[in-house]
């Protein structure tokens, strides 16, 4: 059985939650932009038996205080790291996670071993096309204050992906997704915090991705957006030595919805650099 601690970490204009179990190498993980660390619970137990491993709440998510306005989340990762004493480490980011510590990893290369980034862009990315409709028709739900369209349309987005239906989705996935997504929905965290972010990586990672030397491993959904699955491209061709997997059966959450693999995919990578 997994013994997980969990604690807060003290900032200035609040808390950052997160948890932790296992020994040895740091392995940290970081939540899509629309759920919260949970997303992390079917690979849990199984990276906790290999590497002291971590995951935490970005501010307005799950259970740290919300964001009271526009965040650098790239310093709230690094003030995790050095709170818990870890000078260096692998991280694994879904989504705007993996955004950041791709950011994270060009502006302080020092605190980093290797990237496993999940459905992700690079900042500096600019997505070619219209926007899904989706995505454009939640700025006028979030006015109106309708936060039960406001999920529904990310749990569209993110959860069922450009093809499918919510009816083929599997039920779990998309019920526990729309469950963490209710807090951040609830406190309009995309609209407070990471609309405008403050302080983004100058020049971003879309034009510095030769200068990451760490290893790194690429992870898309086939069924994602074709733009994500593009910047997927991008990363894993402008990564020196990336590896890059795709799942055939997954959306933006890979994890969640095909979880058995995404664990041997993960543990394999991080096995073959020791």
């Amino acid at each position: 059985m997994t013994v997980t601690r969990a604690g807060y970490i003290k900032q200035t204009d609040g808390r950052l939650y997160y948890e932790e179990a296992g020994e040895g190498e740091v392995l940290v993980l970081g939540h899509a932009g629309f759920v919260d660390s949970g997303m992390w619970d079917p690979q849990w137990d199984a990276f906790a038996r290999e590497y002291r491993v971590i995951r935490y709440d970005m501010r307005g998510f799950g259970k740290s205080d919300p964001a009271p306005g526009p965040r650098n989340r790239r310093n709230d990762l690094a003030q995790l790291l050095q709170s818990l004493h870890v000078e260096r480490a692998a991280l694994l980011g879904c989504s705007m996670s993996g955004t950041i510590m791709l950011d994270i990893a060009l502006e302080h290369p020092e605190l980093v071993s290797a990237l496993v980034i999940v459905s992700s862009s690079p900042s500096g990315y600019q997505p070619a096309g219209e926007p899904p409709p989706e995505l454009m028709a939640m700025f006028p739900a979030a006015k109106q204050g309708d936060t039960a369209r406001v999920s529904e349309l990310q749990m569209r987005l993110w959860i069922d992906g450009p093809t499918r239906q919510p009816d083929q989705v599997t039920p779990d996935v998309r019920q526990r997704a729309a469950e963490m997504n209710r807090i951040p929905v609830e406190r309009g965290t995309f609209f407070v915090a990471d609309l405008q972010p403050v302080e983004p990586l100058d020049p971003p990672a879309i034009s510095r991705l030769g200068d990451v030397r760490v290893p790194a491993l690429i992870l898309a959904g086939a069924l994602d957006y074709p733009t994500t699955i593009h910047a997927a491209d991008i990363m894993a061709e402008g990564i020196s030595g990336a590896q890059k997997y795709t799942f055939a059966h997954s959306a933006h959450l890979p994890n969640m919805e095909e979880p058995d693999e995404f664990t041997r995919v993960v543990l394999d990578f991080l096995a073959g650099l020791k």
